[in-house]
Formats: C-alpha cells, sequence, structure tokens
C-alpha cells in the first residue's frame, strides 16, 4: 500500500502520546482471577516508575470453547477497586457491544478492542455506535490477519464516532511455531500505519509479539527504537500461578527492572547479540519464503502456459502438470539436500491449490 498522509482528529492531550520523552506504560495480568490478585498486583505496580495504566483481561476470546474464558462482569467491579484503592486508570479489552456498555458502566477508563473485533466490520460499527458520544478513550489492536486495510477501517469507523482520544496497537499477528516470537510483529505494518495517520499514537504490546519473558527487552526496544508512545506489559504478582498466558507475565519487580533497562538501553544478560541474531535469521527465513513461493507460482504458470498450447482445443484447466511426479521430486530433493519435508509438502499444496483456482476460473 502507498501510503498518504490523512488527517486525524486527535485530542491534543491524548491519554496516549509519548509526553517529554516519556513513554505511556500499560501493565497489568492477562486475565483478572480474583480480588486478591488483581488488588495485589496493582498496588505493586502502582509503585513503579511510569506505569500509569493497571490493564486486566476480562473477557478472554478463546480458540477452543473449553479454555478459560475469563470472569466476566464480576471482573469489571474489580477494576473499578483497582482505580480507587490505587488511583490508576484502568483499562480492559473488549470484543463486542456488549462488553463496551459493561465496561463504560464500571467507569473503565481505555478500551481497547480487540483484533478478532478489528477484522469484524460488523463488530466495529456496533461498538462505534455504543461509544458516540461518550468521550471514551479507545486503543484499537491490529487485526489478527495481516492486513492493513482492516486496520485503516478500524480507524476511520472510530472517527466517524467522533472518538477523539484514541490511539491503536500494534500486538502483532500469529505466526507459525518455527518463528522467533509468538506473533509476528509486522513493524513494516505499523510504519506505514504511522506515515498514514502520523498524529495518531501508536503503543506495542510487547507481551503478546514476544510470547515469553526473556524476549521481552528486544521486543521493547526495538519498539521504541521505531518511535512508538509507549508500551503494554503483562504483570502478575504471581505469574506461576497464572491462569492464563504464565509465560509471558512478569512479576511488577521484574517489570521494573525491564522498564529501567529500556530507558538506559542497557541489555538484559541473555537478550542481546543471540536474539537479534535470532531475529535477523527469521527476517530472512520471511522473506526466502516468499521468493522461494514466487518462483513456484511463476513456474506454475509456465507449466501451464505449455499444457494451454499442447491441447488449444481442450477446454478447462490444462492437464500437463503431473502433480504426482512434480511432488516426488521435491520430496526427493529435500531430503538429499536436508529441507524440512513438512515445509516443502506445505508450499507444494499452497502452489497446487493456486493452480486448480486459477486455472478454474480461466477455462
Amino acid at each position: 500500500m502507498k501510503a498518504s498522509r490523512t488527517t486525524i482528529n486527535v485530542a491534543p492531550q491524548s491519554s496516549f502520546r509519548r509526553t517529554d520523552g516519556k513513554h505511556v506504560l500499560i501493565a497489568g495480568p492477562c486475565s483478572a482471577e480474583s480480588e486478591e490478585q488483581m488488588l495485589k498486583t496493582a498496588q505493586q505496580l502502582k509503585n513503579l516508575k511510569g506505569i500509569s495504566v493497571f490493564r486486566a483481561g476480562i473477557w478472554k476470546s478463546r480458540t477452543r470453547p473449553n479454555s478459560f474464558k475469563g470472569v466476566g462482569t464480576m471482573g469489571l467491579q474489580w477494576l473499578e477497586m483497582v482505580k480507587k484503592e490505587t488511583g490508576l486508570h484502568t483499562a480492559c479489552e473488549i470484543a463486542n457491544a456488549q462488553h463496551a456498555e459493561e465496561a463504560l458502566k464500571h467507569s473503565v477508563d481505555i478500551l481497547t478492542v480487540s483484533g478478532r473485533a478489528t477484522v469484524n466490520p460488523f463488530a466495529l460499527e456496533e461498538i462505534a455506535a455504543v461509544l458516540k458520544g461518550t468521550n471514551t478513550s479507545v486503543l484499537l489492536n491490529n487485526p489478527v490477519y495481516p492486513d492493513l486495510h482492516l486496520w485503516i477501517g478500524a480507524i476511520e469507523r472510530m472517527q466517524q464516532a467522533e472518538i477523539t482520544d484514541l490511539g491503536v496497537i500494534n500486538r502483532g499477528y500469529t505466526a507459525d511455531e518455527q518463528y522467533i516470537y509468538r506473533n509476528h510483529p509486522r513493524w513494516d505494518h505499523m510504519l506505514q500505519l504511522k506515515e498514514l495517520f502520523p498524529e495518531l499514537p501508536i503503543l506495542c504490546d510487547a507481551a503478546h509479539i514476544a510470547g515469553r519473558r526473556s524476549l521481552l527487552y528486544p521486543v521493547s526496544q526495538k519498539a521504541v527504537d521505531l518511535g512508538v508512545d509507549g508500551l503494554l506489559f503483562e504483570s502478575h504478582h504471581n505469574p506461576a500461578r497464572a491462569m492464563s498466558s504464565p509465560q509471558q507475565q512478569l512479576m511488577p519487580q521484574e517489570l521494573d527492572l525491564l522498564v529501567n533497562a529500556i530507558e538506559t538501553k542497557v541489555e538484559l544478560e541473555g537478550t542481546n547479540e543471540l536474539v537479534k541474531q535470532l531475529d535477523e535469521l527469521s527476517q530472512q527465513m520471511d522473506s526466502l519464503d516468499d521468493a522461494l513461493l514466487e518462483l513456484l507460482l511463476r513456474r506454475t504458470e509456465v507449466s501451464a502456459k505449455l499444457g494451454i498450447y499442447q491441447k488449444t482445443n481442450i477446454k478447462g484447466a490444462p492437464e500437463s502438470v503431473s502433480w504426482e511426479h512434480v511432488f516426488e521430486n521435491l520430496m526427493k530433493e529435500a531430503n538429499e539436500v536436508g529441507v524440512d519435508k513438512d515445509f516443502v509438502q506445505n508450499m507444494f499444496q499452497v502452489v497446487r491449490e493456486h493452480y486448480a483456482h486459477t486455472y478454474r476460473f480461466r477455462a
């Protein structure tokens, strides 16, 4: 997408804009679990330098039906108590209009719109209708799919709802198991959005991109170097007992060390040169995968044209491609050079499906 600057009506005193070189820092548990857990974690976070917002997951959108789905509305009561006891602003994630209504009833200061909602224009319009005229602070997560247009559409819908205290969160996109981070950060999407909407505050959810504690520093530092206005972390007074995502949550004391390291650019032990190399290699693999797929698709196109010339009187998809023969040769070569066979098989299937789709509609 070619970027062109777009004017957006953002409040001059936005809650999410970095001021005096200080980043907006939001932290709290992945999931609200109990009143005790919320208050204990919040009291410890309150004492950390720079933490201004306490966040907690109230509703958890789970892929599988029997996973922990969050405590629901009860957690909003605990958020109210946290605000009263600590003076911290509060935030929670919403995924539909009902969530938005409930959060507003319980005076949640910042609503973060789930990536599963950002990808759904119908859900976004319903949420926008609830928020219109409320002066609510809103953060839009990137959609779960790597489609920049969906993210832009979500911003535009909030604009139409006259939301001016608005920002976005880069929390990355789902990555395969071989990728170093839990979510692919797609820094290029974030930078394109920054070019499109230069006045729009951009935050980074370091926890969901990193996926584990050991990678929080490089993700956070990279985001800061790219000019984000703030960072989101997950913090729990006892991560080992957390009901969701324990591997990416920090104790408040650990978070304090991390924030200090980011501010001073003092790299934490075990996260410096090795992680940088792994990150660079992962990016190289992404580029190579794209190039390989492009070559395979081009080869298929050439093979199809050859088939058309050979069978000019036959309508429909050319049958000159012997898929079994191609697959057999690919697997043989993969075995000889030590390439992962599952990867080759997956790429082969993508090319074959593309071929079938393309020539079914050209017939």
